[in-house]
């Protein structure tokens, strides 16, 4: 077996793995990056990105198939129709692109990638069996090791993915749209391609067995979500425990909160409950490192229990944001380079985009009461707003504390991420406590900004906006 040596190691290829990757190498580090599938992780391939595509283009034709009746706009049609596999290459192609300029990035900036699985043997040693056919196994010694693996879908034990129930992987490549689809999870990945599919024509159902959709969220962001998918058409049970599929494998057997069974009929499943670290299959289990839950346990640097064994991204738990393991890789790589880093954000912003979309970022209006924190309320309907007059379900929120202390904000409307996503945390004048001051990390196209080369402003991992 070859032996290979390098100071930092990275398993795995996602946001955050190739962004501290390319950010060790700016900073003159020998770095090796093993990835068995493509470059880019969940974010490029099956999640943000490709998610994003077809919710554009489903809007697309959602419009279309709007302007055949009465249009406010004086815009008509005679008919619409959509080519489903074309518009899964479209979106295909814009994968491909954003993956292969990660690639281009990585050996710009001298890292080397080894496309393989990673088998850890200690926490300087790492087996990596190669993609490559009939080649020999490799070993990599490292003085630091970053485990950046990201999460895998969350299945059902009484309804394994296969047949009819498919995971949100396969829900982004669909070859037609079912006359019925049953959305298993009303949290933003469900009601996000709920509306994709119901958009596309699909009769859509979603099942959740708490009492309110994305219940991640406060209700009154929640509300206009909830009115737009009584508009759209989308029938939502709360409350609602999945059994299975009968015996027929054409429905879905529910049971309510007073344990009465029904069944929904279903041409397709979708199961979306959500994501957990990816802590199976690679070996970790040789570390015996400290465990938060399902997740890693890291400090405010991401150092785990071992020595020089680092974790970032989804593997370290919640939230699961593509900037926020950006953000924490940059900072490994700083950290090991000799810099003085932490992470410790004053807000991490995140976007469901659901129609109407929601952007939040700090503590929600619940958290903030049950700390007891002294707050002002500010809410403003982006309605008297002239420009947003096109699209008059916007409306913002904010919260403040002490002087320079931000609380919360929060977004609901059609295309608000581009508010919300570029400054994450508002500002409010006066003693409100919320300020310009830039501890924020921001949701954005995983490739803008990224490893480019002008300078810190385009350093790897840092949102040019912020940089300072």
């Amino acid at each position: 077996m070859d032996t290979h040596h390098t100071t930092l190691l990275i398993i795995g290829g996602g946001p955050g793995g190739y962004v501290a990757a390319i950010r060790a190498a700016q900073l003159g580090i020998a770095t090796t990056l093993v990835e068995g599938d493509t470059l880019g992780g969940t974010c490029l391939n099956i999640g943000c990105i490709p998610s994003k595509a077809l919710i554009h283009a489903a809007e697309a034709y959602h419009q279309t198939r709007h302007f055949t009746g009465d249009s406010t706009l004086g815009i008509h049609v005679q008919s619409a129709s959509i080519d489903v596999a074309q518009t899964v290459r479209w979106k295909d192609g814009i994968v491909a692109r954003l993956t292969g300029g990660v690639g281009a990035l990585l050996k710009k900036h001298g890292v080397k990638v080894v496309k393989g699985w990673a088998k850890i043997v200690d926490g300087k040693t790492v087996d990596v069996t190669l993609a490559k056919p009939e080649a020999e196994p490799t070993r990599i010694q490292c003085e630091h090791l970053l485990l950046a693996t990201g999460s895998v879908e969350l299945g059902l034990p009484g309804m394994p993915f296969g047949g009819r129930v498919i995971s949100s992987t396969q829900a982004l490549s669909p070859a037609n749209v079912p006359a019925k689809l049953v959305v298993v999870g009303a949290g933003y990945i469900g009601l996000e391609l709920g509306i994709v599919y119901r958009k596309l024509g699909a009769d859509v159902t979603v099942v959740e067995a708490k009492n309110s959709i994305l219940p991640l969220y406060d209700d009154e962001l929640v509300k206009p979500v909830a009115a737009s998918l009584r508009r759209l058409g989308v029938q939502v049970h709360l409350g609602y425990k999945v059994q299975g599929l009968n015996a027929a494998g054409d429905a879905v057997r529910v049971q309510d909160n007073a344990a009465r069974e029904s069944e929904l009929a279903a041409d397709q499943v979708l199961v979306a409950i959500g994501r957990v670290p990816r802590t199976h299959g690679w070996g970790l289990e040789q570390l015996m490192l400290a465990m938060q839950g399902r997740a890693l346990k890291v400090d405010d640097q991401c150092r785990t229990s071992m020595r020089n064994v680092w974790a970032i991204g989804d593997l370290t738990g919640e939230p699961m944001l593509a900037h926020r393991a950006m953000a924490q890789g940059e900072m490994v790589a700083e950290i090991i380079s000799g810099k003085r880093r932490h992470f410790a954000p004053n807000a991490i912003a995140a976007v469901c985009f659901t129609d109407p979309e929601i952007v939040t970022a700090g503590l929600s209006p619940k958290d903030a009461d049950k700390a007891g924190l002294d707050c002002i309320h500010a809410h403003f309907p982006f309605a008297a707003n002239g420009r947003a007059m096109t699209r008059i379900d916007r409306w913002f929120r904010a919260r403040g504390g002490p002087p320079r202390q931000p609380l919360d904000c929060g977004l609901a409307g059609g295309r608000c991420w581009r508010v919300g996503a570029e400054h994450g945390v508002f500002t409010l004048a006066g003693d409100g406590g919320l300020s310009g001051g830039c501890g924020r990390h921001h949701p954005r196209a995983p490739h803008i900004g990224r490893g480019g080369a002008g300078g810190s402003a385009a350093r790897a991992g840092a949102c040019v906006a912020c940089v300072r």
